[in-house]
């Protein structure tokens, strides 16, 4: 009896300190966007800044944890999800060309740059290519928060965006797949083949088959449901179906999300409730995603001035490569559509820190090089939204 009394006072004093956690994320979000919205910065800034100042490395209030990443990773999704919704197959299709070449330079380049920085500094062969690898990654949902907010998702510039952010990921996929093979000491190239098969599979029965599918079909199904908001529950059916499908087979989840909200956008535009669920649900969740990026910054490693200079040279050309690359990828939109491309392209976000945690944990990359990544990653999510704002603030939505 006493130990199942122990028990529950401890099951709730957890559920206790959960709930608080909760409510300082969500609220510190909330008041730190405010607080931008009024100095006429993206709240987006706001919203990881308050990661940093409620995290483990600045007042301490809450530690990242599995259940704050987990919220972390369905707020992704839902922001990713959402964006889909705004993007027709169709007008993704039209720049694919486009998308194709901004992604590959956008690949290329900072791979190349951020691997002959680490040989300059004289790290191994394998730290260079992790580094580089983190430098090719694209974290989109930085970017589309920005650009929903603006409402600027069916700009030209912006549609490019999110096609050579599904292109950039597989890419980005298959680069990691080569290194962390060279760094387990073989390289398996049947086994990414297959990766590189699937994933392009994928991404093309999702936007070639499954969008026209649900187009046609789905408008006949409401007549059966019984269930309130029916439109609401299947929508988030095939988001979380399709995200967990992406991940299954190598692909990042977001990417999933992104084409299940893209696979159902023709279905949704007219669906004026379904598309004010959907803005609620993204609300509340994706502060937990933005809030989790800030608070892994480690402020430590400040302490040591040559992490510092390499945290530096590191971010600079992180941010100069994908915007010139990338940029050089949409010159043909002129140098503001250029500008707004390669820009929109910078923020690495979680998929540059997930790269460095794989190379942590197989014990090729060292506790400094992941601090100098994590540094990037952060950093360039935070460069990029105040350079967007006035990129976009005279695009018309549709140009």
């Amino acid at each position: 009896m006493a130990m199942a009394a122990d028990t529950a006072v401890s099951a709730a004093e957890h559920a206790q300190h959960l709930l608080l956690g909760l409510f300082l994320i969500f609220a510190a979000a909330k008041v730190m966007a405010e607080v931008f919205e009024r100095l006429r910065q993206p709240a987006v800034i706001g919203e990881i800044l308050a990661g940093v100042l409620i995290g483990p490395y600045v007042l301490g209030w809450v530690e990242p944890s599995e259940i704050t990443h987990t919220l972390s990773e369905i707020g992704v999704i839902l922001l990713l999800f959402s964006v889909g919704l705004e993007t027709k197959p169709a007008s993704i299709i039209k720049v694919g060309k486009t998308a194709t070449i901004v992604a590959v330079l956008g690949v290329v380049l900072p791979f190349a740059a951020g691997w002959g920085l680490m040989e300059l500094y004289g790290a191994t062969n394998i730290e260079g290519m992790f580094v580089g690898t983190a430098m090719v990654a694209t974290s989109v949902g930085i970017t589309a928060r920005v650009l929903g907010g603006m409402g600027m998702l069916g700009a030209t510039s912006s549609r490019i965006i999110l096609g050579a952010a599904v292109i950039d990921d597989i890419l980005g996929l298959l680069v990691l797949a080569v290194v962390a093979s060279m760094a387990a000491g073989s390289t398996d190239f049947v086994k990414i083949g297959t990766t590189a098969g699937l994933s392009l599979g994928f991404v093309a029965v999702v936007a070639l088959l499954l969008a026209p599918m649900l187009t046609r079909h789905v408008p006949r199904l409401g007549a059966g449901v019984r269930i309130s908001h029916a439109a609401f529950a299947a929508s988030i059916v095939l988001c979380l179906g399709l995200a967990a499908a992406a991940s299954y087979i190598g692909v990042a989840a977001i990417i999933g999300a992104f084409l299940a909200g893209m696979a159902i956008a023709e279905v949704s535009e007219d669906n004026h409730e379904l598309h004010s669920q959907i803005r609620g649900v993204t609300e509340f969740m994706v502060p937990f995603f933005l809030v989790g990026i800030g608070m892994q910054l480690n402020l430590t490693i400040f302490n040591d001035m040559n992490v510092v200079w390499m945290a530096v040279w590191v971010t600079l050309i992180a941010v100069v490569t994908k915007v010139v690359g990338c940029g050089l990828g949409a010159w043909s939109l002129g140098l503001r559509g250029a500008a707004q491309v390669g820009v929109g392209m910078v923020p690495r976000g979680e998929v540059g820190i997930v790269v460095a945690q794989i190379g942590l944990g197989m014990g090729v990359i060292s506790e400094s090089l992941f601090g100098v990544v994590l540094f990037m990653a952060i950093a360039t999510t935070l460069i990029a939204p105040p350079f967007l704002r006035p990129l976009f603030a005279r695009t018309g939505a549709a140009d």
